[in-house]
């Protein structure tokens, strides 16, 4: 495998995007919104979390990076979205598809396969999200992934070649390919899992690190490696889930160079 991502990258996406501050356009669940928004603003980011009709498609033009999350597609969202999906692959703005649930409901499950025909710049999901966006699964047991991350390598490989698109894939080791290279991000921890926006929000931060750096591997493997470092060093702290999800706001906005090379771990 190529290189294509090391430490020092990390920490020069990372700079850069505190410096820059991207708007990042979210639309996601409404189960998430408020969680979602606070990582992207304690990483440094700026969030916004525009999902109406004909304004979502204006702003997919002019944010940095554009999150489309499906986990509670209302009927207007989900006109919104493909306003946005179009918008932004007409505008060269980077965005992310998180295909909540797909494979078990039908609404999504449609929306998605919709939304995959805008190319989407990376594609974040759990292991059995991803083989059912491949078509190769019928999906896991509501938003928990029933399947790991190694076995979806194939589907994920799938997707990027068909559509063009970075495939992240979340698990206990997660793993992120272009179809042809794999790279692999060894961090993170359980309390991610428990808490409410743990693993919608790092589309949102995904979204964040492609609007500061082009070769979009890297930036999302780059997203992941940041986002579950700093879940480390919460979970260090942390009595459990609660204590974690504040502890995780103070470890994104600390985290920095120093702490990327000593714990991140990339294969």
């Amino acid at each position: 495998m190529t290189v294509r991502l090391t430490p020092d990258h990390i920490c020069t996406m990372l700079a850069r995007l505190r410096e820059t501050g991207p708007l990042v356009q979210c639309l996601t669940n409404t189960v998430v919104t408020n969680f979602t928004a606070n990582v992207l603003l304690a990483l440094g980011a700026a969030p916004a979390m525009a999902d109406v009709p004909t304004e979502a498609g204006q702003f997919a033009r002019i944010a940095s990076g554009v999150l489309i999350n499906v986990g509670t597609p209302h009927a207007e969202q989900r006109v919104a979205m493909v306003e946005a999906a179009s918008a932004a692959q007409e505008a060269g703005t980077p965005w992310v598809l998180d295909p909540v649930a797909v494979g078990v409901l039908p609404v999504r499950t449609a929306l998605a396969s919709e939304l995959l025909s805008y190319a989407p710049t990376a594609i974040r999901g759990n292991a059995s999200e991803v083989i059912a966006l491949a078509g190769l699964g019928a999906g896991g047991r509501g938003v928990d992934a029933i399947d790991s991350p190694e076995s979806a390598l194939a589907a994920a490989g799938r997707l990027a070649s068909v559509h063009g698109s970075v495939v992240a894939v979340s698990g206990a080791v997660d793993l992120i390919t272009d179809g042809i290279d794999v790279i692999r991000i060894g961090n993170g921890h359980p309390y991610l899992t428990l808490v409410t926006g743990g693993g919608c929000a790092l589309g949102a931060v995904t979204a964040a690190f492609l609007a500061v750096d082009g070769d979009r591997m890297a930036a999302t493997a780059a997203a992941t490696a940041v986002y579950t470092v700093a879940a480390e060093i919460a979970a260090a702290g942390a009595c459990g889930p609660g204590s974690f999800a504040f502890a995780f706001l103070d470890a994104l906005g600390s985290v920095d160079a120093e702490i990327i090379r000593s714990r991140v771990a990339i294969s």
